[in-house]
């Protein structure tokens, strides 16, 4: 070695675990809300903004599309939707009714998260 230490950088590790270190052990232990599991929450999210493109736009319709992908990014960006987005979906959902009705994509996501 030339006399300086060497020099360790890390960046954003939120929802990461990691050890350093010739004898570091790391370990991960999450647990779960009761929520349902977050990747099916994403395939019915992605279902129903596909389903949404083929109705007669509204303001309800826009809103729900708007949180739809506010939802999405979300959850593609840090693998869970946080209970504010998922409150948000259930309240546009409930006011969507007839959308429920309509579409069973919106039914699904309805059901996952619990209304």
């Amino acid at each position: 070695m030339t006399g300086q230490e060497p020099n360790v950088r890390i960046g954003d590790v939120s929802g990461s675990t990691f050890a350093i270190g010739s004898h570091a052990h790391a370990e991960s232990h999450q647990h779960g809300t009761g929520a349902p599991a977050d990747q099916e929450l994403l395939e019915a999210v992605r279902e129903l903004r596909a389903d949404l493109a083929r109705v007669r736009a509204t303001e309800q319709t826009a809103a729900l599309g708007e949180a739809l992908a506010d939802t999405e990014a979300e959850l593609t960006r840090t693998g869970q939707a946080t209970p504010t987005r998922r409150e948000r979906l259930r309240e546009l959902l409930a006011d969507s009714q007839s959308l429920l009705t309509v579409l069973a994509s919106a039914g699904t996501v309805a059901g996952l998260l619990g209304l």
